[in-house]
């Protein structure tokens, strides 16, 4: 393999320039925990109008403890987003490395999250999830604007084939997002309780109203389609004149979408929402077996182009994740490809 460092030298300077050129376009992201971070940290270096959307059906670890305590939203993935949005300033950095740090000790704060915490007490103290989340990305400096798709916890269930591993053909149901991210067995569908939950305003206003959409990447089943479950959320993306990007991952996920292709993850969401559209699928080109089946299926069920590019980080980058070993995305690399993208499809004229 060819060094990246001549190639990462000129996405360095398309990304600053981009940022220093006229207006940028309204961008709404849609996601949940690592992959929505991941989105969220290139798209802030190439567009000052940055909305993230983030799911609310987190029930594990610190933040399924303060929603079963408390009976408050899942903190957790609204913390995630907020420290991607975080500059690259010694202000932006140390308040990153602030609100995701977590206590360790034998009693009760084991494994809470500053962040979680933090904003657990403004929306105690406020008494309003936007203004609190507003309020918190004020404090960091963020370079966007956080919001959760519903005002409700969901609870996230699947139907799964083989969860009982001595069972291979047998049909569940299995509940709570941690669970269904790690079942043994094969998803089938998901779905919220409430099944109807109501969407923000404030988001819909802000998908209505964007000019590009980006989904994923994320884990498929319990942070990316979870968003085409909220009704209204699901009409405001079929409906907006905004452009849409399909970003997928970078490799399965172990468990959720074990040995799923990329043409597969584009089926199972297609199920789920029949009527969207997407104008561009991104992937890594390295992550395509198939190019030719990929585009394909993108086609046929969507209307929309795809697009390969690399995307994936490099080296001891890409083993960054806790636990080390799985695949991660160069903010950079990504930010060339969005910004790639949102200039050659479809742009008319300088944004807005």
């Amino acid at each position: 393999m060819t060094s990246r460092t001549p190639r990462m030298r000129r996405v360095r300077r398309l990304v600053r320039g981009s940022t220093h050129r006229g207006a940028t376009p309204k961008v709404v992201a849609l996601g949940g925990g690592m992959g929505l971070s991941a989105s969220l940290a290139a798209l802030r270096r190439i567009t000052r109008d940055l909305t993230a959307v983030v799911t609310v059906a987190d029930d594990g670890g610190s933040s399924g403890r303060l929603r079963d305590e408390l009976g408050v939203l899942p903190p957790g993935d609204l913390r995630k987003a907020l420290a991607a949005l975080c500059g690259d300033d010694d202000w932006g950095q140390t308040w990153a490395r602030v609100i995701q740090h977590r206590f360790i000790s034998g009693g009760e704060l084991h494994d809470h999250a500053v962040g979680n915490l933090l904003i657990v007490a403004l929306w105690e103290q406020l008494g309003d999830h936007v203004q609190a989340l507003d309020l918190v990305g004020k404090l960091l400096g963020a370079h966007g604007r956080v919001l959760p798709m519903s005002a409700v916890p969901l609870e996230l269930q699947a139907l799964v084939k083989g969860h009982d591993p001595d069972r291979p053909d047998e049909i569940s149901t299995v509940r709570g997002q941690a669970t269904v991210a790690l079942t043994p067995g094969e998803v089938q569908s998901v779905h919220v309780v409430p099944e109807d939950p109501p969407a923000v305003p404030e988001v819909v206003e802000a998908v209505r109203d964007a000019d590009w959409v980006v989904l994923g990447p994320g884990s498929w089943f319990s942070s990316v389609i979870p968003h085409l479950l909220v009704p209204q959320l699901r009409e405001a993306l079929e409906e907006t004149k905004a452009r849409k990007v399909l970003s997928l991952n970078l490799a399965p996920q172990p468990g959720e979408t074990d040995g799923f292709s990329p043409q597969r993850h584009l089926e199972v969401l297609a199920r789920h929402a029949p009527k969207l559209a997407f104008d561009v699928v991104l992937a890594d080109q390295d992550a395509v077996p198939d190019r030719e089946g990929l585009t394909g299926v993108a086609k046929e069920l969507f209307g929309s182009e795809v697009e390969l590019a690399a995307v994936a980080a490099q080296g001891e980058a890409s083993r960054g994740a806790p636990g080390g070993g799985s695949p991660r995305h160069d903010p950079e690399l990504l930010a060339a490809a969005y910004d790639r993208i949102f200039r050659m499809h479809g742009r008319i004229g300088p944004w807005r």
